[in-house]
């Protein structure tokens, strides 16, 4: 151990398993995301102290059945545990396994005892295996692995305490083997050994197996593996599968003599439950009818907090333009900066009710029955069951939604998955439908009870995932035709038992989704309205100071009481601008679709990123207002004159067009870059987004005709 200070702990679990209900509850929002090296999968460290003053650094790493692994995020689990020669590597393995699987969740965990670390076996959810009858002795069963075992209640916290007081303390690497897989190739396994310094006959063992697959060894040391199982005549599948069923004959063992089983049934309730939620017509039923309470609660309940957070961005304005002198830097602030940001800042209670939800119905496991019910579904389309978790998951973010296609094991289907989950409506895309829908659908309740923007908006969200699968079922037509054909997987789910929400779990992932959101959305948002007030407020040579004299003088001479002479002086000064000459380049192509050259600028800026929109909008309506015009983005918007015909800019024509581009363009460089990694091919993101760009600007001029 490096530092009698410093500890890392790896957990590592099956999923389901509550690891990540353990991870939250040690290190509370002391956590970071990031991914682990060479690969796009996602990983969480967090810290924690202990009693002594010890600081631990703990390593989620992606929930497993086995430590064979079927697809990229289990692969990483291997990786990690292998690699000792990592600067993170684990002092410690924290195994978390379900008490009332118990059977299951050991043949993970005797793996990991075999590769001679450090572990710890925690029993969590033992209160769920209570309620099933289920009595666990902890001790009969660390005597018999000869480790230690705790018992875990992530949930109210019980255990916690005995497992930091033993880490004070830690074990020392496992000295007994759970398994002796020495028996299968003694010869390839000494080889293997002496080669790679290895002091464990099982992960000489796996070596002999993974070589091919490993990002942690090097093409010298693969090809000698390959050389010596070729000699050996050692083929890793058949000894797999003779491994597992051998592994579970000694964890029958283990838990005939630690475990008694009553005469309960702990899932009475989750029969009953899934009667109805993964019923083939009711599933479907109750699910459109969750939807429809989140669509209703991101409007009814978001209002008085986005009204708030709009009042007091406004006030800071008035603020900062009664302290700061006029000139650039007081218009920089509040017209570049405060109106950017305001206009990102007042989603964040839109935001935080859609994690919510997202959240609550993955603690209480019913997100798993979502897959389950639209696996036929997806079917059809040609997809694998697998591809509802990033179309769910895209929903929040396309970029996470994409690298969540690693668990697709068939190469077809996952590349059907990314090409397809950017047109489900992420969180991104959520400030720019509100507003728009606001603008042309009025605040009233249908029926007394249904909101219409609610509906409007659940309505755009049914609209991106139809589009979603139509769009799949055509590529995979496309890719069966093709020489490139694999054969149809099979979709394995495991369905939970319900249990109540853990409500920090929920409060951790909307703080965390939230700061995200804010933190990462607002340096863009800076950065670009920045440079966009630059680019509003100079223009090339003299322009500024023409385009002022003639505005000046057209307003003498027409005496135009509709508008001050402030106002027509900024319309005229943001048109010479250089952002006015790059809106009014791109004009043409977007004018079919009722777009101006105003619309056109926030279209190339949020290209960047979906949300930048509504910043943009926001500068670009201060800037082209009277200087003491401090409302909200949408009063501004609603306040826009079309100059052609003096009527309001935002018909309803116009915002179902904008909303109907945004709701299938590509605007988001990110996602294109996550495709690119998760491919490793420019082919797929630029099809994307050629594609998605076409398929916006045909529906979107479709629209805008049928409206007009």
């Amino acid at each position: 151990m490096p530092s009698n200070q410093h500890l890392t702990l790896a957990l590592v679990g099956n999923p389901n398993a509550g690891k990540s209900t353990l991870f939250n509850l040690l290190t509370g929002l002391r956590q970071k995301v990031g991914n682990f090296p060479g690969v796009t999968v996602e990983k969480k460290i967090g810290t924690f102290s202990l009693e002594s003053g010890k600081q631990c650094k703990l390593i989620d790493l992606p929930g497993t059945y086995s430590l064979y692994p079927k697809s990229l995020d289990e692969r990483v689990v291997f990786d990690t545990l292998y690699n000792y020669v990592a600067p993170d590597y684990p002092q410690l393995i924290i195994v978390v396994a379900d008490a009332s699987n118990l059977k299951r969740n050991l043949l993970l965990f005797t793996q990991v005892a075999d590769l001679g670390l450090p572990v710890v076996l925690v029993l969590n959810m033992i209160d769920v295996a209570s309620r099933a009858g289920i009595t666990i002795d902890e001790q009969i069963l660390s005597k018999s692995l000869g480790l230690p075992v705790i018992k875990l209640n992530s949930r109210n916290g019980e255990g916690v305490g005995q497992l930091k007081k033993l880490l004070e303390n830690p074990p020392t690497a496992v000295q007994r083997k759970l398994f002796d897989t020495n028996v299968f190739a003694p010869a390839l396994v000494a080889e293997v050994k002496a080669e790679f310094g290895l002091k464990s006959d099982y992960l000489a063992f796996h070596l002999a197996q993974q070589y091919g697959g490993m990002t942690t060894i090097t093409e010298s040391q693969r090809q000698w593996l390959n050389d010596a199982t070729t000699r050996l005549g050692f083929t890793g599948q058949s000894f797999q599968a003779a491994e597992t069923i051998a592994r579970y004959s000694v964890i029958s063992k283990l838990v005939a003599s630690a475990v008694t089983l009553q005469e309960q049934s702990q899932s009475r309730w989750t029969y009953r439950l899934d009667n109805y939620f993964v019923h083939k017509y009711w599933g479907f039923a109750i699910f459109m009818g969750i939807l429809f309470l989140l669509f209703q609660a991101i409007y009814t309940w978001a209002s008085y907090p986005m009204d708030l957070i709009d009042f007091g961005m406004s006030a800071l304005s008035d603020l900062v333009k009664a302290i700061l002198p006029d000139g650039p830097v007081a218009d920089l602030i509040t017209n570049g900066v405060l109106a950017g940001l305001g206009g990102v800042l007042v989603f964040i209670p839109q935001i935080a009710i859609l994690f919510a939800f997202i959240s609550v119905l993955e603690e209480t496991g019913y997100m798993a029955r979502v897959v389950f019910i639209m696996d036929r579904l997806m079917r059809r389309f040609g997809l694998n069951g697998k591809s509802v978790v990033p179309l769910i998951s895209g929903v929040a973010c396309a970029v996470p939604a994409i690298m969540s296609t690693r668990g697709i094991d068939n190469q077809r289907d996952r590349l059907v998955s990314i090409f397809v989950t950017p047109l489900m409506s992420c969180s991104a895309r959520l400030p720019v439908f509100t507003v728009l829908i606001a603008l042309v659908v009025p605040n009233v309740h249908w029926l007394g009870l249904f909101n219409l923007q609610g509906l409007a908006l659940m309505g755009l969200y049914l609209v991106g995932f139809f589009s979603a699968l139509v769009s799949a079922k055509v590529l995979h037509s496309i890719l069966v035709r093709s020489k490139k054909v694999e054969q149809t997987s099979f979709f394995v789910l495991e369905l939970p038992p319900y249990k109540v929400p853990k409500w920090s779990n929920v409060g951790y992932t909307i703080v965390n989704s939230v700061k995200s959101f804010v933190f990462e959305a607002g340096k863009v948002i800076l950065a670009i309205s920045i440079v966009l007030w630059v680019l509003a407020s100079y223009g090339p040579g003299d322009s500024i100071e023409v385009a002022t004299s003639k505005a000046q003088a057209s307003y003498v001479a027409t005496s135009d009481s509709a508008m001050s002479e402030a106002t027509v002086v900024q319309a005229a000064k943001l048109e010479a601008s250089y952002a006015g000459r790059l809106g009014k380049l791109i004009e043409p192509a977007i004018r079919p679709l009722g777009f101006d050259w105003k619309i056109g600028i926030a279209l190339v800026t949020s290209f960047a990123a979906r949300e930048v929109f509504i910043g943009t909008m926001s500068t670009i309506y201060s800037l082209g207002d009277d200087a003491e015009n401090t409302q909200g983005v949408l009063a501004r918007m609603q306040a826009e004159r079309d100059p052609e015909t003096g009527g309001p800019m935002y018909t309803p024509a116009l915002a179902f067009s904008l909303l109907v581009f945004y709701l299938f363009a590509m605007q988001c460089m990110s996602t294109l870059a996550v495709t690119y990694r998760e491919t490793n091919s420019w082919q797929w993101p630029m099809a994307q987004l050629i594609y998605m760009t076409g398929l916006a600007w045909i529906a979107s001029w479709l629209v805008f005709m049928a409206l007009s």
